[in-house]
């Protein structure tokens, strides 16, 4: 079973209403459907947003998120992403992590470019750990990304054994393909949902219905060419 969170705001606040019971992802510079989300919602995962203020830019002062999460982390189901650096290097996200509130229920990022080493010591640490397409495997489901996520894959079931809790961030996509995901998000329906044909209900119940693997298959791990 994979859990699918699904990005808001939605717009018009109706349409969020469609998709009472259904799991959501709340970004923190949006953070327009929170309360709704905790009221129709069966759990909700609070995005810290680094992705949207790298595009952008801009620099976040994580002391807010924290406070933030603090009140929504008062829900047992809620969880959060803790504070990451995009394209920054293992020291800076792990400054990150030691100022990460210990109370509060996170889950750390493993950009896909760092060490696998570094994803094998968070799952290891943490409940959940959530996965960050980002460098040369930005493009999810891309060759270089399959063969990266295989590798990582072939890495943790060798050590742990058993399937770790992984999120997949904008990674709806896989739902459905080799990688056993506990959960995924997607802003899909909040950017897609006014198209013609389209409704929120539709389209949750298409996503919702495709589940990940319930356990990881070792792949053949392509080896690179030396000159």
């Amino acid at each position: 079973m994979t859990i699918h969170y699904h990005g808001t705001p939605l717009s018009p606040v109706a349409k969020l209403y469609e998709l009472a019971g259904r799991h959501f992802c709340v970004p923190f510079p949006r953070p327009d459907d929170v309360h709704r989300c905790h009221q129709i919602g069966q759990s909700v995962m609070l995005d810290n947003g680094a992705f949207s203020a790298w595009k952008r830019g801009i620099v976040v002062d994580w002391r807010d998120y924290y406070r933030w999460c603090e009140e929504w982390l008062q829900c047992p189901t809620s969880w959060a992403v803790i504070p990451d650096v995009i394209g920054g290097g293992h020291k800076e996200n792990d400054a990150l992590l030691t100022q990460w509130p210990l109370a509060l229920r996170g889950a750390p990022v493993w950009h896909m470019e760092h060490d696998i080493k570094r994803l094998l010591m968070l799952a290891d640490t943490f409940d959940k750990v959530c996965i960050g397409s980002s460098a040369i495997y930005s493009v999810v489901m891309s060759e270089t990304w399959k063969r990266r996520m295989d590798e990582a894959w072939n890495a943790l079931i060798k050590l742990f054994g058993a399937t770790p809790w992984l999120h997949m961030l904008r990674g709806m996509q896989v739902a459905g393909e080799r990688w056993p995901f506990a959960s995924l998000d997607s802003t899909d329906i909040a950017r897609n949902h006014n198209r013609p044909h389209n409704s929120p209900r539709a389209m949750a119940d298409r996503w919702d219905a495709v589940q990940c693997p319930i356990k990881w298959e070792p792949q053949p791990e392509q080896m690179e060419l030396i000159a």
